[in-house]
Parts: C-alpha cells; structure tokens; sequence
C-alpha cells in the first residue's frame, strides 16, 4: 500500500482500528475517522508511534458536509484519496414492538446515509483522478436476524448500493466492494445473543487481510462482491436472484393466487426461522453461520 492514501471511517476501535493499523503497517497514509475524537486521536497516536503516516478526524459521517470534509481533509493531508472504508456504524437490539423511530433513525443515518454521503464524496475525487477502490462493511444481518430489524436493514441496504456503485463505477476505475466481518468486538461484547456465538480468539485484525486485499492491485478486476470473513472461514455471500419456477398468467387473481401457493410455489419458499426447522444436531453444528 505504499503511497496509498486511505480513509478508514469508524476507526477509534474495534474493525476500524485493526483496518487503520494494518493498512498503515502496509505503507498507507490512513486517515483515521471517528466521531469519538479522543478515540481517534489515540489510534493515531498508536500509528505513528509505528512510522506511519496518519491524520485524524472527528467528524460525523451522518453529516454530509461533515463526511465531506473527511475526504478533503484526506487530498489536503497526503494529495489524494485511494481508497475509503466505510466502517462507522451503529447497532442496538429490539424486537419489533419496543423499537423507537428515533434509534432506528440513527442506525439509517450513520449505516446507510453515512456510507453514502462519505462515498459520494470519494467517488468525486477518485472520479476525477482515474479511480480507487470502495470497501463498504456490511454484515451477515442482512439476510435476517432476530432482534436486529433497523441494523439489519441498513446492512442490507450497504449490500445493495456496493453492488450498484460497482456497476456505475467500473468505466471509471473505480472498483466497490462489500466486507460482511465477524469479530469479537465492543458491539458483539454488549450483545448477550452475539457473544454467547463469537469466540473472544476471533480478533478484528484477522479480517483487515481481506480489507487490504480488496483495496490493493492484487485484486484487480474484483468489484460489486460481498464477502464475508470470520477470521478462519472466508467466502462469497451470494446475491439475491429470481428463482425458478416462474408462473404465467394474463391476470393474477387471489383465487389464482391461492392455487399457484397450494399446488407449485408453497414447495420453494424461503426458509425463515431456519434454526426452528433442523434436527438438533444440524442446528448446532450449523449455529455459528446461522447467527453470524
């Protein structure tokens, strides 16, 4: 990564912290973002204790003004951007009926506005020099999970945008990917459910490998990808598709409706609750992929 210059939002701790190391480690000047100022000056510090060029920000994400200024603060530091790691994210747990608007509202604006308003202003710089490389952190909870219903959703919606920037952005040079990470970090450690399926050995510098990998050369030609990593198991999420069969008719009535469930659809749907419907020993020897 020498040379590089590198935005790394949410980077005070956890996944962003271990993300702004490994990448200054590797020769980058990083940016290290993080609403917390206290936090991201002290991994700063910790970068340049190691000879590593590095800049810190406190600004918000959720702002767009604000999520721009982290980008400008990036050409004005080290000349350019190359690279950005939307990593700033909010979690909280709630079923249904004891959510709020106002802490679903905050996860949509920090998880999803955020990526897209520090994205926009990235792709305008990396447009304009020929390209660069997007890492967006997206999570397993995008395909469902108990108790996560707005985080869930937001993931969901950073899956979405990676794989549509990828297509607008390949002419350009500009390559967009998606990294679903499983570590034992302070968002898993508040979680009861999270922690009782996360070893404390899975550390966050075990996924920053596959965050440089997709930011570097060496992956060239890869865009509009989820991956998922846990540290030991590595692999490619699939996207959502039509599946087949797919009925015809003129009209669709729910009389019509109704037949097509009973007599051909009914047999392939979705699962949902899919750890209700496995033999006990299936079901926990599939529990970490089922709660990840």
């Amino acid at each position: 990564m020498d040379g590089k210059a590198i935005v790394v939002t949410g980077a005070g701790r956890g996944l962003g912290e271990a993300f702004a190391v490994h990448l200054a480690q590797a020769g980058a000047a990083v940016v290290v973002n993080d609403i917390d100022g206290d936090q991201a000056d002290r991994v700063a510090r910790r970068i340049r204790r190691g000879g590593g060029a590095v800049s810190a920000s406190a600004h918000s994400v959720a702002d767009p003004e604000q999520a721009a200024a982290i980008v400008e603060q990036c050409v004005a530091e080290f000349g350019a951007i190359d690279g950005l790691v939307n990593n700033a994210g909010l979690n909280y747990e709630a079923l249904p009926w004891e959510d709020t608007p106002a802490r679903a509202r905050e996860v949509v604006e920090v998880n999803v506005l955020g990526v897209i308003y520090t994205g926009l202003a990235a792709i305008s710089r990396m447009r304009a020099a020929g390209g660069g490389a997007i890492v967006n952190i997206s999570s397993g909870a995008s395909l469902g999970q108990r108790t996560l219903g707005a985080y869930a959703a937001s993931k969901g919606a950073v899956s979405s945008l990676t794989c549509s920037w990828a297509l607008d952005l390949e002419e350009c040079g500009i390559r967009v990917n998606a990294v679903c990470p499983k570590a034992y970090t302070r968002m898993v450690r508040s979680s009861e459910r999270a922690s009782r399926h996360t070893s404390p050995d899975r550390l966050p510098e075990l996924v920053a490998p596959l965050v440089h990998f997709l930011l570097d050369e060496r992956s060239a030609g890869i865009t509009g990808q989820v991956v998922r990593c846990t540290g030991s198991e590595l692999h490619i999420v699939g996207q959502p598709y039509f599946k087949a069969p797919i009925l015809h008719r003129p009209v669709w009535d729910v009389d019509s409706l109704t037949t097509a469930f009973a007599e051909v659809l009914g047999g392939h749907l979705e699962p949902y609750g899919l750890e209700k419907r496995l033999p006990p020993r299936l079901r926990k020897w599939l529990a970490p992929v089922l709660t990840a």
